[in-house]
């Protein structure tokens, strides 16, 4: 099914790039109004911090029944005035839609005869990204198993589920397709690209390189060579005690430094899994939800700045992330098992690796739970009954806050900034809140707030009511497989802002109207700028009549979401509609 429009802008797993034209105002001799087509050009950047929230009560139930004075928020610990409030409401994602009327001419009285139902449009999107690179066979099996269990329990007729994995491979894109869900779960293998444990000696884990290398951390460096000294390359008999421990500190420091760069190319894999994902889930017209199945991985200080960039790409784009430890309740061999040598080096060793085992644990844990608490997720683990908690994290938060707060005298160097949320009165509450960001190292430019701006409204479903619109949709069908949709919009412009210059009234409207198909599919957009250079005399007349812009796409036949998005450059005030088209 493919939707094409003249001015269409084509992408299945990007974002469209582009640049619009410059907006001047021309000579007075010139049209007082004028309408051309323009390329359906984003661009995403980062004005306002935004901070989702999500506050349970004590039997673990969201509630939605805060204000804005409710909370406190700070900003390396000083408070920040809450400029931008809002409260998400699961459930609420209907789409309260116009519906296209049916002008196909000779074949009408054929279409007014039942036929075959039309599938439910898409609302609800569910990613399932595995990582394969970072967890084992038997977790892998038994994580697929269980989310195989809970889509076939789960997958209603408004929602779509994807599979993808951090290796790239195997991936099946939004569907509703059970049977293809299925195959490509049972698919999904654990692809590590960095040996088997016990395979290097010193037997170095991701964490351990990073405190020997960027750390400088003396004993986990020590420890490591003990390792080497008793069970890796013993000294021969004429070497001194401090040349052999010499040698064992640079063996050492040859195996981190390997480790440390197989681990951040892992970790970066994830990383660009993820952002993906979240780029594919921006252009799904619903409720969007990234569930992350993996064992966890660390995260070296470098790699901080890059996963503070996906968090504020997740947030920016309304998509949840969810987390999911595959490895469910379990238990670490203190040391490692036999596999990995444990107790070679004698206790002095065994108890180093133990601790610095633990500790990786956690730190890999700790970016699973930043990346659902960041985003107002949820994150699922210490337990084996993984289908219960495919279950939990699936299903939205009844009720998420989102706060928006501009940083006071915020300096563009790229620091690392703490957050903290509070309630005035806990009263026994829990809360849920992104921990931190980095700052921007430039302010957007108004150019790019307006990309943006239009961005986020033609993937959101939310109507919007700054400027009066009216859309009206029509479809001919002429053939079985061919149709054409016509969208009208009717823009009342007595709400706008015009500003006076050389004896005109001045203003441009952005008009977008973009195609999603049942799978919420983004299939193409057709932008106008209409640009109004208008007399007095023309604005009286224009004021009373508004303004009408047209535009066409040729389909197949099926399901569509019709989506308009229009925007003002002077008082930069928005509307955006729904609408519906189903062509049998």
């Amino acid at each position: 099914m493919q939707l094409r429009g003249a001015a269409a802008a084509l992408f299945l797993f990007g974002v469209i790039a582009g640049a619009q034209s410059p907006q001047t105002a021309p000579p007075r001799d010139t049209a007082e109004m004028s309408a051309r087509d323009v390329p359906a050009t984003f661009s995403t950047k980062v004005n306002l911090v935004m901070v989702p929230v999500v506050v349970r009560d004590a039997k673990g139930q969201a509630i939605g029944t805060l204000q804005k004075e409710d909370f406190q928020l700070f900003d390396k610990g000083k408070p920040q005035a809450i400029s931008k409030f809002s409260i998400e409401k699961a459930g609420e994602s209907a789409i309260p839609a116009e519906v296209a009327t049916d002008e196909t001419g000779i074949d009408k009285e054929k279409s007014d005869k039942p036929g075959k139902p039309l599938s439910p449009i898409a609302q609800r999107f569910v990613l399932y990204l595995f990582d394969d690179v970072h967890t084992s066979m038997p977790d892998l099996i038994q994580a697929r198993n269980a989310a195989d269990r809970h889509l076939t329990d789960s997958l209603d007729p408004a929602a779509r589920a994807a599979i993808v994995t951090t290796s790239g491979q195997g991936n099946v894109d939004f569907t509703d397709d059970r049977a293809k869900l299925h195959e490509a779960l049972m698919k999904l293998m654990a692809r590590p690209t960095m040996g088997p444990a016990g395979s290097e000696c010193p037997d170095l884990s991701y964490y351990s390189a990073d405190l020997i290398q960027n750390k400088n951390d003396t004993s986990a460096l020590q420890a490591a060579a003990a390792e080497v000294l008793a069970t890796c390359d013993p000294p021969p008999p004429r070497e001194s005690p401090q040349e052999a421990e010499q040698n064992a500190e640079s063996v050492t420091r040859g195996t981190a430094s390997r480790v440390l760069s197989l681990g951040e190319r892992d970790a970066r894999l994830a990383f660009t899994a993820l952002e993906g994902a979240i780029r594919r889930l921006a252009a799904a017209p619903g409720d969007r939800t990234v569930i992350f199945v993996s064992a966890g991985f660390f995260l070296s200080d470098d790699l901080r700045q890059e996963e503070t960039d996906i968090l504020d790409r997740a947030i920016r784009a309304n998509v949840r992330i969810s987390s999911l430890n595959a490895r469910g309740l379990y238990a670490l061999v203190p040391g490692g098992d036999a596999s990995t040598g444990a107790g070679a080096g004698g206790p002095q060793v065994m108890n180093a690796k133990a601790r610095y085992q633990q500790e990786s644990a956690m730190a890999e844990e700790g970016v699973m739970e930043e990346l659902a608490y960041a985003t107002g997720g949820r994150y699922f683990h210490n337990n084996n009954d993984l289908k219960a908690g495919f279950g939990q994290i699936a299903a939205s938060p009844e009720f998420v806050y989102i706060l928006g707060f501009s940083p006071q005298n915020l300096k563009l160097d790229g620091a690392y900034h703490a957050l903290k949320v509070t309630l005035k009165m806990p009263r026994g509450l829990d809360l849920q809140a992104r921990r931190g960001y980095y700052a921007p190292r430039h302010l957007a430019n108004p150019e790019e707030d307006a990309k943006r701006e239009i961005q986020e409204a033609l993937f959101s479903r939310d109507e919007l009511g700054d400027i009066p619109v009216e859309l009206h949709m029509q479809f001919f069908k002429s053939s079985d497989i061919a149709a054409k949709i016509a969208v009208v919009a009717r823009v009342n412009v007595k709400n706008l802002r015009f500003r006076k210059a050389d004896g005109r009234n001045n203003d441009n409207l952005t008009i977008l109207s973009g195609g999603f198909d049942r799978n919420g599919n983004y299939i193409a957009g057709m932008q106008k700028l209409v640009e109004m250079r208008l007399q007095d005399s023309t604005l009286e007349k224009v004021l009373n009549s508004g303004i009408t812009v047209k535009t066409n796409f040729d389909v197949a036949p099926g399901s569509y979401v019709i989506r308009l998005v229009v925007r003002d450059s002077e008082g930069q005030t928005m509307a955006a509609r729904n609408g519906v088209v189903e062509i049998p």
